[in-house]
């Protein structure tokens, strides 16, 4: 026997946020956002920036163009703000004289910072999620620690970099220091509470056994809170690059993006573009990371149930 089934749960099931549609539609929204930003990146110069000179040959037609901009805004011109082109050709101009192109080079210290980062996040997730068992077990630890761990994160990173370098005296290990003092904040404080998030009812039936709180922890705390860590380790991905990348500004770490920075920020006046290009291939690295770990997560969650505050 057939049984129909209301338009509502079909709408909602063909919507699930695992679905094939759904993934579709959010790239292309993430596709919409991203030219819309270079469309109004684009009409900002044409509006207000340096007038447009173009002369150039394509398939044997000459092309003279020349476009002054009705309005004159500073932060528009070449210099603030190079051409959306100029910023994609750095990528294959040479980074120096005869030398490799700049997006080679910019991988390679890429990768560089993504390890630092990725160190310093294991570092700093492990002492989170050490920190959320220490404080459901001890209500003492988490009235006494917790402000201090909050209080933590008001103090500013590039106040701390510097004396983190000075006092560990050590390149690699004080970038994975900085890195894991960005990262340990959001574990905490969503171990904190996923440890805690499981049915009353099910605290209930594992007392009724006489479950140790080691039990406890492995068999009932730490399955319930494994969707708030996977929202708080993505929180702590893109922050462990930008810890990695002010570690080795701090450090004076001759490689990685933190360095790039420094050196094309020099150069900014005669090359802007390549400053851009630098801060393109950082999001490009934060936006890795944070997708490995959505990878992991749908991996790890497939046929798991998922918190409906925590899957929105």
């Amino acid at each position: 026997m057939a049984v129909a089934v209301p338009s509502a749960v079909r709408a909602s099931t063909a919507g699930e946020p695992g679905g094939r549609p759904s993934r579709r539609r959010r790239a292309l929204g993430i596709g919409i956002v991203l030219l819309g930003v270079l469309v109004a990146w684009e009409l900002a110069k044409w509006l207000g920036g340096d007038p447009w000179r173009i002369h150039a040959t394509i398939g044997g037609v000459p092309i003279d163009y020349e476009h002054v901009p009705p309005l004159h805004w500073r932060i528009a011109d070449d210099l603030s703000l190079p051409h959306v082109w100029d910023v994609v050709r750095a990528f294959v101009d040479p980074a120096q004289r005869n030398g490799a192109p700049l997006g080679v080079v910019l991988f390679g210290q890429a990768m560089f910072t993504l390890r630092e980062a990725l160190t310093g996040f294991v570092l700093g997730a492990l002492l989170g999620l050490g920190l959320g068992i220490l404080f459901v077990h001890s209500r003492l630890a988490e009235r006494s620690l917790v402000p201090y761990v909050v209080a933590s994160q008001t103090v500013p990173i590039l106040a701390i970099a510097p004396l983190v370098a000075v006092a560990v005296k050590a390149d690699w290990l004080s970038v994975m220091f900085v890195t894991a003092y960005l990262t340990f904040f959001p574990v905490t404080i969503a171990s904190l509470r996923g440890l805690r998030a499981a049915d009353a009812r099910a605290f209930e039936l594992f007392r009724s056994y006489a479950a140790t709180r080691r039990t406890t922890l492995w068999r009932l705390r730490l399955p319930s809170s494994v969707p708030y860590l996977f929202s708080a380790l993505k929180v702590a991905a893109a922050a462990s690059v930008i810890g990695a990348i002010i570690g080795e500004q701090a450090a004076g770490v001759g490689a990685g993006l933190g360095s790039a920075i420094i050196t094309y920020n020099q150069y900014y006046i005669t090359a802007p573009e390549r400053l851009w290009a630098t801060i393109v291939m950082c999001t490009v690295v934060g936006l890795t990371f944070v997708g490995l770990i959505t990878l992991v997560e749908r991996l790890f969650m497939r046929g798991r149930y998922r918190p409906p505050e925590v899957a929105r």
